[in-house]
């Protein structure tokens, strides 16, 4: 019940931030600073939390009106080859990820792209690799 609600709950607020920033990128003659790219945000977050409302209340009413096709869904989901197979394809994409962004900083740099802009990927690049590297020393201790 309370996962429903919070799929309720997520639609809603998708279709909020929707119509705000469309209302705004309507509305707003001459945006300066912050305004020019808030609209356009508040309309991106609002597709993506909308498209997952739905999609959450479109599987859940599925499972409901058909319960062999839940139950096969819930063996899919925790069978240990799908886990395996799903960790293997995000240890890839991570993989991939490293030098693709690497490669995006260095030809950003080479641009002349604003400093601050180039930092804050850095920042949030570096994170990414030592929150790799803090799991992984993490799970060697366990194994």
């Amino acid at each position: 019940m309370k996962k429903t609600i919070s799929a309720y709950l997520l639609t809603i607020v998708g279709v909020g931030l929707l119509a705000g920033g469309l209302y705004f990128i309507k509305t707003i003659e001459d945006p300066q600073g912050m305004l020019r790219a808030l609209p356009y945000i508040c309309a991106g977050l609002g597709c993506v939390i909308f498209g997952h409302g739905i999609g959450e209340i479109i599987v859940r009413s599925a499972m409901k009106n058909n319960p062999a096709a839940a139950k096969q869904l819930e063996i899919d989901q925790k069978d240990e080859r799908n886990l395996a197979v799903a960790n293997r394809a995000k240890a890839k994409a991570y993989d991939m990820m490293v030098f693709v962004f690497g490669a995006l900083f260095l030809s950003f740099s080479l641009m002349g792209i604003d400093l601050i802009v180039v930092l804050l990927l850095v920042f949030a690049y570096l994170y990414i690799l030592v929150y790799n590297s803090y799991y992984r020393f993490k799970y060697y201790k366990e194994m």
